[in-house]
């Protein structure tokens, strides 16, 4: 087994504390660390995030899991811990015909710059999603319109899609005031959206500063505020908790887990597969031999047991443990391309640094595919450095954390994104008739056992073109503080800092 090099607790909480200066600095008047004491647990929550905006906080692209994750911009829809719709915005909804669906909007909603929440605006802000180039990851094949009849919002779709209200749970599908779009195209979420927390100052890609909203029309929330850090460094993250700078942190890294009190970590089962991403289009992995021969050369305990310490588990499938129905359904797959040898094939492998084990799983995997083989040359950046020259299938392979429920809560919206030839986060490059056919099978399912059964068809079509290999399922480690509680530990990571996160 490859060996991994540690460094001694004391030098990685010397580097810490170094990676950690200025890291939290207020973000803006109303962020202070005045009130963390208070009786009432009313102070300010200082929160550290894994990843910087990489698109201004537009709720139109991934930013908005951000927006979620601090209560500050709402859907139409809720999912319950099974992936069932709940209202949000929206009290409740009726499926009119196969292609349209009614949603009624709730009474007594405003928006954090004060104007109401009516059908009107929100049919608007789908609609602004529908036009956006590009355009949401969980609008990826689908043509939605939507628009307003007295308090209800119509949804109408191309085709019969069985997942619409699933669909609008989609962060990438709040719904904020209509101060918020600009004629440029462009979304302001400051000081714009109905949740608990209003947004009221973003320090670019270093900081955010959100103040609770009296006005909420839920229930009111336990601390006055959260004050956001952007923390790309992992040692730094953990350290923050360490040092009590951080009342939470995202995503500790596994090495710096074992350097934390127990009682500030929880380990949550997350559906969420470490993938190797091999591009179809170009390069040497456009030949199928030498696709297998790479899915060949992994062995994944390695990086199981070593770089994740065993807080992984390994893949048998793009699904993982945390859709236990993945596993008691999935067939043994047959058939299969056997590997060719590569002959010193000349490979450009890419991940990204945001994720602290992504590199040291690269150079686990640099190590085992040039015994097998092939000539290896390793890129590592920060995401937002390396996400545009991925999606261009500028590398051959790419080593990816990703989630596969993050959007609707059903993975079919992962595999139309990820594997299809119109898909907008497609790393592999992959267009491929079989699979295309098999993926819209599972979307056009209805929700229950059939949905499950074709959505496992449609992996085992992916599987099939070793375009992507599933090496692990991810367990991320969440830091809290002894000071707060009430944060959410959520698999789907859309909620973290909620109207019952305080401190005590």
């Amino acid at each position: 087994m490859h060996q991994r090099i540690s460094l001694s607790a004391t030098a990685l909480a010397a580097a810490s504390a170094l990676l950690l200066t200025g890291c939290f600095a207020p973000a803006g008047d109303s962020a202070t660390r005045d009130g963390d004491g208070d009786d009432d647990g009313g102070g300010r929550i200082r929160l550290a995030m894994l990843q910087p905006p990489r698109s201004g906080l537009s709720p139109l692209s991934d930013d908005a899991f951000k927006l979620s994750r601090w209560s500050t911009a709402e859907t139409l829809i809720s999912l319950d811990d099974a992936g069932d719709a709940r209202p949000g915005l929206a009290t409740g909804w009726a499926r009119k015909s196969a292609t349209t669906w009614e949603f009624t909007v709730r009474d007594g909603v405003t928006f954090h710059d004060g104007s109401e929440l009516t059908a009107e605006v929100a049919a608007h802000s789908l609609t602004r999603a529908t036009k956006a180039s590009p355009k949401p990851r969980i609008l990826d094949g689908v043509e939605l319109t939507a628009k307003a009849d007295g308090d209800k919002v119509v949804v109408t779709t191309a085709v019969p899609d069985p997942l619409v209200p699933q669909r609008l749970s989609s962060p990438q599908l709040a719904v904020l005031a209509k101060s918020a779009y600009r004629k440029s195209g462009t979304v302001n979420p400051v000081g714009t959206g109905s949740g608990p927390y209003e947004l009221v100052k973003v320090g670019g890609t270093s900081t955010a500063a959100l103040d609770r909203y009296d006005g909420y029309w839920g229930k009111k929330a336990k601390a006055a505020g959260i004050d956001v850090s952007f923390v790309p460094d992992g040692a730094a993250r953990a350290a923050a908790i360490r040092s009590g700078e951080a009342h939470i942190a995202e995503a500790v890294p596994v090495s710096q887990a074992s350097l934390l009190d127990e009682k500030t970590i929880t380990e949550v089962p997350m559906p969420r597969t470490n993938t190797l991403y091999l591009n179809t289009r170009r390069g040497p992995f456009k030949d199928a031999g030498l696709r297998a021969a790479a899915r060949e050369a992994i062995d994944a305990r390695e990086l199981v047991e070593g770089v994740y310490e065993n807080r992984a588990d390994r893949a048998e499938g793009l699904l993982g443990p945390a859709l236990p129905w993945a596993a008691e359904g999935r067939a043994a797959l047959k058939g299969r391309t056997k590997g060719e040898a590569p002959h010193g094939a000349a490979i450009t492998l890419a991940t990204f640094s945001d994720r602290a084990e992504l590199p040291e799983a690269a150079s686990v995997l640099q190590q085992q595919l040039e015994e097998a083989g092939f000539e290896v040359k390793q890129v590592v950046r920060e995401y937002a450095h390396i996400e545009e020259d991925a999606l261009a299938g500028k590398f051959d392979a790419f080593v990816l954390s990703r989630a596969t429920v993050l959007d609707s809560g059903d993975p079919a919206a992962y595999m139309q994104s990820d594997f299809t030839c119109e898909g907008s986060f497609n790393l592999a490059q992959l267009c491929d008739k079989n699979v295309d056919k098999a993926v819209r099978k599972a979307a056009a399912t209805a929700a229950g056992d059939a949905r499950r059964a074709a959505i496992l068809d449609a992996e085992a079509a992916v599987l099939r073109t070793d375009a992507a290999i599933p090496m692990l399922h991810e367990r991320v480690v969440q830091g809290d503080a002894p000071s707060v509680t009430g944060s959410t530990k959520d698999p789907r990571e859309r909620t973290l800092v909620t109207a019952d996160t305080r401190l005590k």
